[in-house]
């Protein structure tokens, strides 16, 4: 494996180094991707010089999620110490679901889900690391489902049950509600405020009529940071119902979760301790490679009923509280957990919190920038890394496919009400504030090109 390892360091060297001077690379077409960079497969194997070249090949035409002008998605950058952690984790190959497999990486996720629902507020508390959260989030619903109606997973769901999610929460909510059971129409949609929050008031009338209706109001699912606008739900007030009609809440906080880290953002999940379940993904705030969420509940009783399920052909050490698969929506999961674990050793609680500390500055330079120079618009808020506006009232759509065509940076556009925006995220917290300055002056430019083009 060494001539391999050398491969390896000689490609992610020269990737680092081209991400200096071309943060962006050009798009190919779609149509022609897979003959362009030889990806199909033939009968016999290549030469290790031609497979070396074709791979490296198709390595430096990839998006460049870690580099300073990458804001399209809900994660970005790279950190390190993270970065070591997940390339031992392949190197290891442990599967997650049993301590004789897993050893001391159960005991390091273990220690993440204990730590997590510290901060929460679970003092009793258990969980898991799904796969990405919209699997944290289809668990929640399943096991307030379950906390419904003990039956369903034995009979299936013989009566109509309802749950509620906000306009702006996450699409996989709806795909969630198809597979367990419950179905896409038997979802409410809750309206929101102009900051893009569910309205708890809303939520109570929709319950009131689901139970004059006959139905069985079971979850409610809020968001601690929406996708486009990046709000925060008011978890208080939405406990309030909740509690007042023993319904499940769960709080999605995928995208901003990780402020629980924050002595200085945290208030805006206040009242978190007062939800049934909780998720976050530190693969965007924190900055770990993709994946690694975080799923936990209150109801460690509740996790294991929805989710436990004897196998001697696995379980073979009386290592209850050490083998994950049963409290684990899989089987075989490969470690997410070791890649948090050695950032998180590494800069220690104070390190997050300022990994978390750096977007909201980032975002708050940005929105700066935004009321000092006339010709923009903003449309988000504070308290908010999802910075959203428009630039001389060019179309957002286009305006980020043109700085996406011609490789100047790569940013998204999104959508509240009837407005379209272009949507700037700051998670990136390897970033500063000439980082946010220089992608404005790029759009200004590439904005200025397409009006001259």
């Amino acid at each position: 494996m060494q001539s391999e390892l050398e491969f390896f360091n000689k490609i992610v060297t020269k990737l680092i180094e081209n991400e200096k001077t071309e943060p962006v690379v050009s798009p190919l077409p779609t149509d022609t991707v897979i003959a362009d960079l030889d990806l199909s497969f033939n009968d016999e194997g290549l030469a290790e010089d031609e497979w070396q070249n074709i791979v490296e090949n198709a390595i430096m035409h990839t998006p460049r999620t870690a580099s300073k002008l990458f804001f399209n998605q809900l994660f970005g950058g790279r950190q390190p110490k993270a970065v070591i952690g997940d390339l031992l984790a392949v190197v290891l190959n442990n599967s997650m679901y049993t301590y004789k497999v897993a050893g001391p990486q159960a005991g390091i996720e273990k220690t993440i889900i204990q730590e997590t629902c510290k901060l929460v507020g679970y003092p009793d508390g258990d969980g898991t690391m799904p796969p990405g959260g919209s699997m944290s989030n289809f668990m929640a619903l399943l096991m307030a489902r379950d906390a419904k109606d003990n039956k369903a997973k034995y009979d299936g769901v013989t009566q109509r049950m309802t749950l509620y999610t906000s306009n702006t929460s996450h699409y996989s909510t709806p795909k969630n509600a198809a597979f367990a059971g419950i179905g896409r129409n038997n979802i409410r949609y809750i309206n929101n405020n102009y900051l893009g929050q569910m309205d708890p008031t809303h939520l109570a009338e929709c319950i009131e009529q689901d139970l004059k209706d006959g139905c069985i109001p079971f979850y409610v699912n809020a968001t601690a940071g929406t996708t486009v606008l990046g709000a925060f739900d008011d978890v208080n007030a939405i406990a309030d119902v909740c509690e007042k009609y023993n319904v499940w809440l769960h709080i999605d906080g995928a995208y901003c979760g990780a402020v629980i880290f924050s002595k200085k953002y945290r208030h805006l999940v206040a009242g978190a301790e007062r939800s049934d379940s909780f998720s976050f993904n530190a693969h965007k705030m924190l900055g770990t490679p993709l994946s690694s969420s975080i799923f936990i509940s209150k109801h460690k009783e509740q996790l294991a009923e929805s989710f436990s399920n004897q196998a001697e052909y696995l379980y073979q050490t009386g290592a209850e509280d050490y083998d994950l698969g049963k409290t684990s929506l899989q089987c075989g999961r490969r470690n997410d957990a070791l890649k948090l674990w050695t950032l998180w050793k590494s800069v220690g609680n104070n390190g997050l919190e300022h990994i978390v500390d750096q977007q909201f500055y980032l975002a708050d330079i940005a929105r700066e920038y935004i009321n000092n120079h006339p010709d923009y618009t903003l449309y988000s808020f504070g308290d908010s890394i999802s910075v959203c506006f428009n630039y001389k009232g060019i179309d957002a759509k286009e305006l980020c496919t043109a700085l996406y065509e011609e490789a100047t940076t790569l940013v998204g556009y999104g959508k509240f009400r009837d407005t379209e925006f272009v949507r700037l995220v700051t998670i990136n917290a390897t970033n500063g504030k000439d980082e946010i300055i220089k992608f404005f002056k790029t759009l200004e430019e590439g904005a200025a090109e397409m009006n001259t083009g």
